[in-house]
């Protein structure tokens, strides 16, 4: 437990970080990779060039700092941190090396405020998220390791069956090279890929949704080729493999997963944020329930919707299933033209007692959330899944 008087500064020194903003994350970043460039192989090089996880790392610092005497607020921020550390393999002796940075950045650029009773208060206030981070994620490492079909670390896998499911997405199934069973997950969870792109300075990882319910024997990931503002490092180099192609994996991981609930449930999702849907719907369907699901999703045009085949057949055999499809770009083949409105179906949706699952890009989903918080559904109600450093919506 943390003393009253340290839980004080902290508190009254986190508007420091607001003042420095990202100059803090930033100095941060550049700071350990200059001292551990080993680390570069862990964290994702891409994000850093955007600056979009020194922002997260900001964000999480600050409201650690606000809410340090009452972190049950970050339960939930924190599972995700957690769920992702294990996707990167981060181990209980990275801690000490983030936090020695992170002392020496504020040293560096508030060595005025950062006096040494302030630089006592924030090393206890680290070394505590540092002990709760490795706790959770220990045991989520030995629930990895100790089910069946589970294991630590990477596991070498093959692609062994290449799909082109639209325009920019392309799914891949991967089978162990051991030929042994590989652990369940829960649908709408992720898996951590280890590749060193032809060319590429580091070994790189991604986090990819696993986009078919569990079978034991393999994993599919479908993976669309990010082309703007500039390739995809990954999903490009993912694109050009070929079947028989080898790859590493983490064993599954995420906070973002189907429910177990006999309520409505509506899947609501745009562009690639299809994949953790594919996985939730597959489950349901296979439950043989009448337990109703709507799947809603929004994309630019024809080419860009994947898997409409297979939710064509879906949707024609199962009576349960409700599939709409909006169109930026409007044509052929949608329900919808322009931005999804849900107003349209007000009366249709379960708007009381249904569960909402949303996945695709931040303001999509932020502007999804807005609409359904106006029909009536409790917040509660609404899980989300973003791609990459997480923010709230």
């Amino acid at each position: 437990m943390l003393s009253e008087k340290t839980i004080e500064i902290v508190k009254s020194t986190a508007p420091l970080l607001a003042e420095a903003g990202t100059a803090v994350t930033d100095h941060f970043y550049k700071r350990m990779f200059s001292h551990n460039p080993e680390l570069k192989h862990i964290f994702n090089m891409t994000n850093q060039e955007t600056g979009r996880q020194q922002f997260a790392l900001f964000n999480a610092l600050a409201a650690y700092a606000q809410n340090i005497d009452n972190l049950a607020v970050l339960k939930e921020a924190l599972a995700r941190i957690n769920h992702k550390h294990t996707s990167l393999n981060i181990l209980p002796e990275h801690y000490p090396i983030v936090g020695a940075h992170l002392i020496g950045t504020l040293k560096e650029l508030i060595p005025d405020q950062f006096t040494a009773d302030v630089e006592y208060a924030w090393r206890e206030a680290y070394n505590l998220l540092a002990y709760i981070c490795i706790t959770e994620e220990a045991a989520l490492y030995a629930h990895s390791k100790n089910n069946h079909g589970g294991w630590v670390g990477t596991r070498k896998f093959e692609i062994t069956h290449k799909h082109v499911e639209s325009e920019f997405v392309t799914s891949f199934i991967l089978t162990p090279l051991d030929g042994k069973a590989v652990i369940s997950h829960k649908p709408g969870q992720y898996l951590g890929i280890k590749v060193k792109p032809e060319g590429a300075e580091y070994e790189e990882i991604r986090q990819y949704s696993i986009s078919q319910k569990s079978n034991a024997k393999n994993y599919r990931i479908s993976v669309k080729k990010e082309c703007q503002p500039q390739p995809g490092v990954v999903s490009n180099y993912l694109h050009s493999l070929e079947q028989g192609a080898r790859v590493e994996l983490y064993p599954p991981a995420g906070d973002f997963f189907l429910k177990d609930a006999t309520s409505p449930v509506v899947l609501i999702s745009a562009g690639v944020g299809q994949t953790p849907m594919m996985a939730m719907l597959q489950t349901l369907l296979s439950d043989n329930t009448n337990q109703a699901i709507s799947y809603l999703h929004a994309c630019e045009n024809s080419f860009e919707y994947s898997f409409k085949d297979y939710l064509a057949q879906q949707t024609a055999m199962h009576p349960q299933l409700k599939t709409l499809t909006w169109f930026n770009q409007g044509g052929g083949g949608c329900d919808y033209t322009g931005l999804m409105d849900l107003s349209v179906l007000e009366a249709s949706l379960p708007i009381s007692e249904g569960a909402f699952y949303l996945c695709g890009p931040a303001s999509f989903m932020a502007y999804v959330k807005g609409q359904l918080l106006d029909l009536g559904v409790q917040s509660s109600n609404i899980h989300y899944e973003i791609f990459g450093p997480h923010q709230a919506l």
